[in-house]
C-alpha cells in the first residue's frame, strides 16, 4: 500500500507539472500571436495612410505660365528662374537666393520651387488606401460634385521624389531628404562617441578593475543611467554641448565661417547627446559579452606567456565582438528613434537645406514625423505615414549591416 501511494503521488505530481507546462505553453503562444497581430495592425495603419486618392486644385493654372509655347514643365532652368524673379516679390526671391544660389540649384530643384511658390497646388481632400480600394466610385462621385475643378489621382506618398526632396510647407512637394541626412549625420557621431568609449569602459570594468568601493559605485551608476528618461539626457546635452561647449559644437573654435548655425544647436551637439544616452546600454551589453567568454580561454593564453593586454586583444575581444555588436545594434535602434532629447537640444522642425557639416542646423526623421502628425490636415498625416516607412527601412538597413558585420566576425573567430 505504501509503494502504491508513492507511485500514485508521483503520477499526480507528474500530471500536475504536465498541466502547468501545457498552460504556460498556451500562454506563451497566445502572447506571440497577440504580438504578431499588434505588429500587423501597426504596419497596416502606417501603409493605409501612405497610399490613396488625393483631390487637389492648382491655385494658379499651369497653362497660364507657358512661355513661347513651351509649357512650364518643359521650360529650361533659365526660363524657370526668370519666371520666379518676375512673379515673386524681391524679398521672397532674394531669400531663396541667399538660402542657396540659383546657379548652384538643379533644374529639378527650381521647378519644385515654381510648383511650390507659384502654381501652389492645394490638397482639398485625402482618402486612405482602404477606402480608396473599396469605395473608389463613391470617391469619384464626391469629387465631381463637391470639387468640380479638382483633379483626382491615386498617389503613393512614398516615392523617390519624396525621399530626394527637401522639406517644404506644401504637402505635394514636401520631402524628407533633409531629415534623412540629419538622422545619418547624428547617428554617425553617436556611434563615434559611444562605441569606443563604451567598449573601452566595459573592458576596464571586466578585465582590469579591482573589487573595491569606487568601482562598485561606478558600476551601480552605469546600471542606473541606463534607465534614466531620455529627456534628462536632452537637458544635459543642452547645458553641456549647446551652451558650455558652444565654441566647439558651433565650429567657432575652428574658425569655420558660413555656418548654417551660429550657436551650439548643431548636428554635433545632437550626436554627442545621443551618444551619452546610449553609452550605458553599450557598456552593459559589452560587459555581458566579455563576461560570457570562458575563463579557460584566458588561462590558456596566460599559459603560453601572453600578457594581459595580448589576451584581451587577441582572444577576449574577438570572441565577445558578436555580443558587443548585438548590444550596439539595440543602442543605435533606440537612438535613431529618439525625439525628446533632440527637441531640447534644438532640432529644427522646419528646415529646407541639407546639413553639410557637423556644425549645421539639423532635423531628423522622428522630429519630422512629430511635426507632421501634429498638424490638423490629413495630407500631412499621410506624409508622416510615408516618413515612418522611410524610418523603418533606414532602421532595418542599419541593423542588417550590423548583423552582417557581426556574423562576419562570428565566422572568423
Amino acid at each position: 500500500m505504501k509503494e502504491k501511494a508513492i507511485v500514485q503521488g508521483f503520477t499526480n505530481n507528474l500530471n500536475a507539472r504536465n498541466r502547468n507546462g501545457v498552460i504556460w505553453h498556451v500562454i506563451f503562444q497566445a502572447s506571440t500571436v497577440v504580438g504578431i497581430i499588434a505588429l500587423i495592425a501597426l504596419l497596416f495603419n502606417v501603409i493605409n495612410g501612405a497610399f490613396g486618392y488625393v483631390a487637389y486644385e492648382a491655385r494658379v493654372d499651369p497653362d497660364t505660365l507657358t512661355v513661347d509655347g513651351v509649357p512650364v514643365g518643359e521650360q529650361s532652368k533659365e526660363q524657370l528662374v526668370s519666371l520666379l524673379q518676375s512673379t515673386l516679390s524681391n524679398g521672397a526671391y532674394n531669400k531663396l537666393e541667399n538660402e542657396k544660389p540659383f546657379a548652384s540649384r538643379s533644374r529639378e530643384e527650381i521647378y519644385q520651387l515654381v510648383i511650390e511658390r507659384i502654381i501652389r497646388p492645394q490638397v482639398v481632400e485625402v482618402w486612405n488606401l482602404w477606402p480608396s480600394l473599396t469605395q473608389s466610385d463613391e470617391i469619384r462621385a464626391t469629387v465631381a460634385k463637391d470639387y468640380p475643378k479638382a483633379e483626382l489621382e491615386f498617389v503613393s506618398w512614398l516615392t523617390y521624389d519624396f525621399i530626394s526632396r527637401p522639406q517644404t510647407s506644401e504637402p505635394l512637394t514636401a520631402g524628407v531628404r533633409t531629415a534623412i541626412l540629419g538622422s545619418l549625420w547624428t547617428i554617425l557621431f553617436t556611434i563615434l562617441l559611444a562605441f569606443p568609449i563604451g567598449v573601452g569602459a566595459a573592458i576596464y570594468l571586466e578585465e582590469y578593475a579591482s573589487e573595491n568601493w569606487l568601482n562598485r559605485i561606478i558600476q551601480t551608476n552605469i546600471n542606473n543611467l541606463a534607465g534614466v528618461p531620455s529627456i534628462v539626457y536632452g537637458i544635459l546635452g543642452l547645458a553641456i554641448f549647446v551652451r558650455a561647449l558652444e565654441p566647439f559644437t558651433s565650429g567657432k573654435m575652428f574658425g569655420i565661417v558660413n555656418l548654417t548655425s551660429e550657436n551650439g544647436r548643431t548636428v554635433l551637439s545632437a550626436g554627442l547627446t545621443l551618444g551619452l544616452l546610449v553609452l550605458p546600454i553599450i557598456i552593459i551589453n559589452a560587459q555581458e559579452a566579455i563576461r560570457a567568454v570562458p575563463r579557460s580561454l584566458r588561462n590558456a593564453s596566460f599559459g603560453v606567456g601572453a600578457t594581459k593586454w595580448q589576451t584581451v586583444w587577441s582572444h577576449v575581444l574577438p570572441n565577445a565582438l558578436p555580443g558587443i555588436l548585438t548590444g550596439t545594434i539595440l543602442a543605435v535602434s533606440r537612438a535613431i528613434g529618439e525625439t525628446a532629447p533632440l527637441v531640447v537640444v534644438g532640432a529644427s522642425t522646419a528646415i529646407s537645406f541639407d546639413p553639410s557639416s557637423p556644425f549645421s542646423k539639423f532635423t531628423t526623421l522622428p522630429i519630422q514625423i512629430y511635426q507632421w502628425t501634429s498638424r490638423p490636415q490629413d495630407e500631412f498625416r499621410s506624409l508622416a505615414a510615408a516618413s515612418i516607412l522611410v524610418l523603418l527601412v533606414l532602421l532595418l538597413s542599419l541593423n542588417a549591416s550590423a548583423v552582417l558585420l557581426r556574423n562576419r566576425f562570428s565566422r572568423r573567430f
